[in-house]
């Protein structure tokens, strides 16, 4: 299948627009706005030919021929041509907005430089069929993301923040060349596609559980998972088309690491258990976090902070094609909310709100997770949701969770009965929606990523302490606004508003508040 080479297409333009953005640092470049808008357009038509071709000729490898082939190999596939379609598509929505958003700011065709590289950057590692080229385009991902975050060099915060993703990046790196090493010695190949074929079928050469779990840390750094969390909330110091350009396929980078390698994952149960919990936690924290937040650009980014948790938490779990699915809802979902953040807030401050304020009590919550209950037992029976694997029936009752506490406002005894109607449609559509969605991403990707597999002692304790998790968070959410002017609830929302202080200790192991005071 060496025609897939022509995917290679879109990078390549990506990166001859970056070239000629990058000679043009005067302000107001008359063409780099245009021309690497054209890229990125050019790139997404060539990432829908990608997916015809899969449709019409299934999956395949393409290579360039001799040595140039350990490192130009493509492989063409359920999930690397919906990271394709999801990362040109966002990347083009973000380089027009662009455009108009840097208009007569200095320096504009260098970021729009640095922008199409990145995607360009992306691509390659989305589409890599080969560990070098997977680990080449992992390192230059986060280089060129470095220069979008430097883009103001005299905000301390900004540097400070670079600085803290690039020790965190390093560290990512160092992660991903130790794993891919040791899959090469232990497979005796380069070649991706070869070791999850082997590894389908119960190879396991000695170090391939410590190359797994070399994968799982690469891919934790890499999305901003509990403790290295906090350069994501600093870096709202860029332009804001750097926070929506980070749902392309740069912070849900790790989560595709871990879908990629799904068959060697599984031959390291150890190893999903840490992505369990580590998820679990990370996606618990940044979700009340979330909640604490003042600007609406930080809540954002704790929101994201939660979201790849869950996706770490799904991969831990073994449901990776609902990884995958997850990936693409929130990046379509969090690029727009980030690109909108601003006209939100003007919408926000121009509102009044006239009369009280609906507070649900406790009946109110408890109809609510009643209700709630009883649409997860309605659609599992319309979706055979009671055939399917214990971690998919987990995380539907954690899905549930969500479903009640929106449910539990429009329940509120001062909800306006408008409110109340909409809220419950919105709660059931919301639900049949995800299952749908669900049936249709495990079909899709049967065949290409692996079923969850069958749950050991450990995987059972891990799935109740998850779901109650998640339960008595959301019970706490819900009951909140009754008990938030307790001095103890003050206190705990300063505590979670900073994140638990995780970030505050690792910037003084770092000496990050000395930097960029210099300058």
């Amino acid at each position: 299948m060496q025609h897939a080479l022509f995917s290679l297409l879109g990078p390549g333009v990506l990166l001859l627009a970056a070239i000629a953005s990058m000679t043009q640092p005067a302000r107001r470049p008359a063409r780099s706005a245009r021309l690497t808008e054209a890229a990125a357009l050019f790139a997404l038509m060539v990432a829908v030919a990608a997916a015809v071709l899969l449709a019409l000729q299934g999956p395949g490898t393409g290579r360039a021929p001799g040595i140039a082939g350990a490192v130009l190999a493509v492989r063409l596939d359920v999930v690397s041509v919906t990271m394709q379609l999801l990362v040109t598509f966002v990347g083009w929505v973000v380089l027009r907005y662009s455009g108009t958003y840097l208009d007569g700011e200095a320096r504009q065709g260098p970021f729009l430089a640095w922008m199409a590289t990145t995607l360009a950057a992306v691509l390659l590692l989305v589409q890599a069929s080969s560990l070098v080229l997977l680990v080449l385009a992992w390192v230059a991902t986060s280089l060129a993301l470095h220069r979008l975050l430097l883009f103001y060099p005299d905000r301390i915060e900004a540097v400070r923040a670079a600085r803290k993703k690039f020790i965190v990046a390093r560290l990512g790196d160092a992660a991903l060349i130790g794993a891919c090493i040791l899959l090469f010695l232990g497979y005796d190949t380069v070649e991706i596609p070869a070791i999850l074929s082997a590894a389908q079928a119960g190879v396991m050469p000695a170090g391939t559980g410590t190359a797994a779990a070399l994968l799982a840390v690469a891919a934790i750094l890499k999305s901003a998972q509990f403790p290295t969390h906090g350069w994501l909330t600093e870096v709202m110091e860029t332009p804001t088309p750097v926070s929506a350009l980070l749902h392309a396929g740069v912070i849900n980078a790790g989560g595709f690491l871990l879908i990629r390698f799904a068959d060697v994952l599984l031959l390291a149960p150890g190893v999903l258990a840490g992505l369990l919990m580590i998820g679990g936690f990370t996606a618990l924290l940044g979700g009340l976090a979330m909640l604490a937040q003042p600007a609406v650009k930080t809540s954002l980014a704790w929101s994201t902070i939660a979201q790849m948790g869950f996706m770490i938490m799904q991969c831990g779990l073994g449901l990776f094609p609902l990884a995958l699915l997850h990936i693409v809802a929130h990046s379509l979902y969090k690029a727009h909310a980030f690109l909108s953040s601003g006209t939100a807030v003007e919408l926000v401050a121009a509102i009044r709100r006239p009369g009280p304020i609906a507070i649900p009590d406790a009946a109110a919550v408890a109809r609510a997770f009643v209700l709630a209950l009883a649409t997860y037992m309605f659609t599992g029976l319309l979706f055979g949701l009671w055939s399917k694997s214990p971690q998919v029936i987990a995380l539907g009752a954690i899905l549930i969770f969500g479903v009640a506490y929106l449910l539990a406002q429009g329940l509120a005894d001062r909800a306006p009965r408008a409110l109340t109607r909409r809220t419950l449609l919105y709660a059931f559509a919301a639900t049949v929606s995800y299952f749908a969605l669900q049936g249709g991403a495990a079909w899709l990707t049967a065949g290409t990523l692996p079923a969850p597999p069958v749950p050991g002692p450990l995987e059972w304790a891990l799935l109740v302490l998850a779901v109650s998790s998640f339960a008595v968070v959301a019970v706490a959410q819900a009951m909140f606004p009754l008990w938030s002017h307790h001095p103890a609830a003050a206190g705990l929302r300063v505590h979670l508003a900073n994140g638990l202080y995780a970030n505050a200790v690792f910037d003084r192991l770092v000496g990050n508040w000395a930097a960029g005071r210099s300058s």
